[in-house]
């Protein structure tokens, strides 16, 4: 049985939160050590790290999504190109399957927007005159 069209926007709020929740989680664990990150940090990976932290924390509320989405995508795709390409060709075997996923989700959400369950949404409503239609 297909999932019904009206669930369309709230899958998208829910896509939104979770993959902004799994970013942030990323940026935690480069600024906090939780979990320990592994690895010494280098300009780039603080410069990395805080982008997934403010941008996964503006991700989970759905706040200016668009464009923080835009940036993470090009962070993730930087992050593909220079952590994981080098060692292999495919995703897989270079263990960049996740930037590679992480990329388009967000470039997806750059061009669908946040959802209804958003700061964003809630902000474009606010935004309506009353008695006027959408």
């Amino acid at each position: 049985m297909p999932i019904p069209m009206h669930w369309s926007p709230r899958l998208l709020s829910l896509l939104r939160i979770v993959a902004g929740l799994g970013l942030l989680s990323h940026g935690v664990s480069k600024y906090f050590g939780l979990p320990p990150f592994g690895m010494a940090l280098s300009s780039l990976l603080y410069a990395a790290g805080l982008i997934e932290l403010v941008g996964g924390g503006l991700l989970v509320v759905g706040f200016f999504t668009r464009p923080t989405a835009f940036i993470v995508a090009g962070e993730m795709a930087v992050a593909y190109f220079l952590a994981h390409a080098p060692r292999g060709f495919f995703p897989l075997a270079n263990g960049g399957e996740a930037a590679m996923l992480y990329c388009f989700v967000f470039l997806y959400l750059a061009a669908a927007g946040a959802g209804p369950w958003s700061i964003d949404a809630a902000r474009s409503a606010a935004a309506v005159p009353s008695g006027t239609d959408r």
